[in-house]
């Protein structure tokens, strides 16, 4: 999961370059200025680009931090495993085509 930290990092990082590296795990839009309106629309572009999501205008309200962005990409990525191995289950139930 340490991996899905590093690519959120980089996105802030390329969004906010202003930011240390060691600022962007704690950057929120309560303390951070230049995360007004535009800002926030371009970070979830760009996270929207590095992880093949969508994310939902109703759960962008919500996603005010890194640590809460990357809450909602790893229960994302738990999401798309647990529903790779329901097709790899249905397949082998299924047998060779």
């Amino acid at each position: 999961m340490a991996e899905l930290a590093d690519r959120l990092a980089n996105c802030f990082a390329t969004v906010f370059p202003e930011l240390a590296p060691q600022e962007i795990p704690s950057a929120a839009m309560g303390s951070l200025a230049s995360w007004d309106s535009v800002a926030g629309i371009t970070l979830f572009s760009v996270i929207e680009e590095e992880f093949s999501v969508s994310i939902s205008p109703d759960d962008v309200a919500d996603l005010v931090s890194f640590e809460l962005i990357l809450d909602y990409l790893r229960k994302d990525d738990l999401r798309k495993d647990d529903l790779r191995k329901d097709d790899l289950q249905r397949l082998s139930a299924e047998g060779p085509a």
